[in-house]
Order: C-alpha cells, then structure tokens, then sequence
C-alpha cells in the first residue's frame, strides 16, 4: 500500500507541466493526499502578463477540477490545494528545496524543454531533480491532451526493469503498491547486458551466448524467482505478473520492450542525493527516463519511501 500525504507538481507556464498536473491530481484524488503546486521561478527571468495572465486562468481550471472530483467516489476526503511561488538562480534548486522544506512524499514533473527558455521545468531540470531528491518523482512526457478538465490515460500495466539488487527489489515493492491502488497488472524485465570485455572477442567469443547458450533460459528463472520472493505476501497473491528475458544494452531494450508490451508506467529505482551511479540501474534510470514515451516513478533506495509502514 501506497502512504501519500503531499504531492508537489511544479509548473513553468507550458503545456508539458499540465500534462503533470494530471496525473498529480489523479494520484492525490487516490492517496487523499495534499497537491502543492509550485511556480519555480528563475531569478532576473521576467514573464510578460500574457503569460501570467494565463497561468491565472490555468490555476483557475484547476481548482475547479479539484472541485468537481469531490463528488467523485473514489476521492474520500476534500482535495487541498497549496500554491507558492519559488525564486532561485536556477529551477532544479528551487523545487529541492521547496520538497525537503515542506516534506514532500512525491514529486510529479514535465519531462520535455531546455535549460534557459521560459519552460525550464524540463529536460536536464527533469534529469536534476530525479537525480537529487531525496523523494520518489514521477516524470511524465507532454504527449496527449494537456487539457486540464482531463484524467490521464489509465495504467494498466506497471514495468518493472530488474537487475536483481536490492534496489530491483525495492522498485519491486512500490510498482506492486501502485498497482494496487491503480487496478494495473505487473510486467518484470530482465535484460541480459551484451557488451563484452575485449578480451572475448580474442579467444573467438562473439555474444554472451557463445559464454553459455542457456544463459537466457538460466536468466528467465532467476527472474521468476526473484519476483516471486519479493511479491511472496498475501496482499500481493491477486497480482497478475508476467516476466521477460531480453538481450541487449539496458537504456535502449527498455523504452523499446515497454512499448511492445503495453507498459503504462515505469518503476525504477536509484540512489539519493549522492547521484551516483555505482550500480547498473542508477545511470540507466535517467536515460530511460530521457528516452521511454511513457511515465516513470523514479524511487531512492537510500530516500523517502512511499511503502506504508508494517504494523508491528
């Protein structure tokens, strides 16, 4: 089960940030949880009233989502809605800042845009926050209606990339609770990386598969195993969960493999603050989050957990 309180989706005036928004109100509908919306601002930027004018009327649309979800039974409690407005020389920084300052449980984010333009809640602003929060972030691309009266498109299937650390097994964990409050099935994914020490290629060896021919199969076992001791409580026996072995380079088997298979959502883990990418998954994580056309819930081993804690 998921414990969400506080969901904070920060804005830049684009297009992209609503598409955020979205799913930042369709998890708080589920959660319960409190919506901050920030308006990062970097400093000696200046916004023309047309532009502020109609972020006015964005976050007037959005309150009024907010009031009609409140009829909707799935929403148990009144949605609360804070909206601040953040100045720092950059928007990374701003929006760090704003989630430890405010104990926030997941941060909600555009994906797509530079650095230096006035939509600067994107890109490597995207990459910066994922690699630096010290709460889970959801990243979402700005493809689809970005109409704010709009839900976003359901998930059905929740992909979970596994390498089989301990950091696998935590994304494990929060992809089986979301897809529990989001109705989605499970699709775990092992990809078997392909690139080879040249010292290899000196002795004739061409593929993994010259190394051991059953190393897939070897492989697809591990994974079966693996996911059925992480899902092995009771909670998690209605799961419906499908496992696949591929081989290849992990950051570009992913996106691709998600496609084919439907996925609707991402799981993954990765360190915290430190932003290191001493295991396999931490520096794959940002490429797929660069490159998979659907959302990614980036969690942090060594951060904020979103798992509700165990009775004792």
């Amino acid at each position: 089960m998921l414990d969400i309180d506080r969901i904070l989706v920060p804005r830049d005036f684009s297009s992209t940030s609503n598409r955020a928004v979205q799913y930042a109100v369709d998890w708080a509908r589920r959660t319960g949880a409190t919506l901050h919306v920030v308006h990062a601002e970097v400093l000696h930027q200046t916004l023309d009233e047309e532009t502020v004018q109609g972020e006015r009327e964005t976050m007037e649309r959005l309150r009024e989502r907010l009031r009609h979800l409140q009829g909707d039974a799935m929403t148990d409690r009144e949605m609360e809605l804070e909206e601040a407005v953040v100045r720092d020389v950059a928007a990374a920084p701003a929006i760090l800042d704003y989630a430890d300052d405010h104990d926030i449980d997941l941060i909600v984010m555009g994906t797509h845009g530079r650095r230096g333009m006035r939509r600067m809640i994107l890109g490597s602003v995207s990459e910066e926050v994922v690699r630096y929060a010290s709460c889970p972030v959801l990243t979402v691309r700005g493809d689809g209606s970005t109409d704010l009266a709009d839900a976003p498109a359901p998930v059905r299937t929740i992909g979970v990339p596994v390498d089989f650390s301990k950091h696998a097994r935590e994304a494990l964990h929060h992809a089986a609770a979301a897809a529990h409050l989001l109705n989605a099935d499970l699709f775990a994914h092992h990809v078997l990386e392909d690139t080879l020490h040249p010292a290899f290629y000196v002795g004739g060896v061409q593929s993994v598969h010259d190394i051991d021919p059953d190393i897939e199969t070897k492989a697809q076992s591990k994974l079966d195993r693996f996911v059925n001791e992480a899902l092995h409580t009771p909670e998690h026996k209605a799961l419906t969960v499908r496992t696949r072995v591929d081989v290849g380079r992990a950051s570009r088997v992913i996106p691709k493999v998600a496609e084919d298979e439907g996925v609707d959502l991402i799981t993954m883990a990765t360190h915290g603050r430190t932003g290191g990418t001493d295991f396999k998954l931490g520096s794959v994580t940002e490429k797929v989050v660069r490159h998979v056309a659907c959302p990614v819930l980036t969690v942090k081993v060594h951060g904020r957990s979103l798992l509700a804690a165990e009775p004792a």
